[in-house]
């Protein structure tokens, strides 16, 4: 049985939710997100709480449970309070910075990088040009956008010069051994 396709999900106050068929449309103050979801599974909506069935307990629909609550769970959340990754930079030298809209890096290429933001994310840089803020609504797209930045230039094992996530903790060798 699935344990997160069982749990409800709390529509906060300022959230609409609009359940067509298997399209489902949720609004709030941050913005809106729709998303089509497989057609057996069935999303119902009482007293302000969202509920997900399944039609058996096949393998495949016990798997699409739980997906689909999550889903749904992270569109609520998203158009009410938004999701947000931070990277840090590490590394003399290496910095980023905002162009307009456009985030600049500079991470010790012969030339910089940048980075547009797709609709509904936002940039911020901080901490003196070394922390980068991803924020957005789709807990996706601001995951996926944080990892095309990461790689640009990911940490190294060394001197731990690179763009990591924040809290992420890099293992470090020791370099050569040297002459004794």
């Amino acid at each position: 049985m699935s344990r997160i396709g069982k749990m409800p999900i709390p529509v906060p106050s300022g959230v609409n939710v609009d359940i067509k068929g298997s399209t489902v449309t949720v609004k709030g103050p941050k913005g809106s997100l729709t998303q089509t979801f497989h057609e057996e599974m069935t999303i119902g909506q009482d007293d302000g709480v969202l509920s997900v069935q399944r039609p058996s307990d096949s393998r495949q629909h016990r798997a699409l449970h739980g997906l689909t609550r999550a889903l749904l769970n992270n569109m609520v959340v998203g158009v009410h309070t938004g999701f947000s990754k931070t990277l840090q930079i590490e590394g003399v030298g290496y910095r980023a910075e905002m162009q307009g809209d456009v985030l600049v890096l500079n991470v010790g290429y012969s030339h910089p990088v940048p980075f547009e933001p797709p609709q509904d994310v936002k940039f911020a840089v901080e901490n003196r040009s070394k922390t980068i803020i991803v924020s957005g609504i789709d807990k996706q797209v601001v995951g996926e956008l944080a990892a095309r930045i990461r790689k640009t230039r990911p940490p190294e094992p060394y001197k731990g010069k690179g763009i990591r996530y924040d809290k992420e903790i890099i293992r470090r060798k020791a370099g050569k051994a040297g002459k004794v």
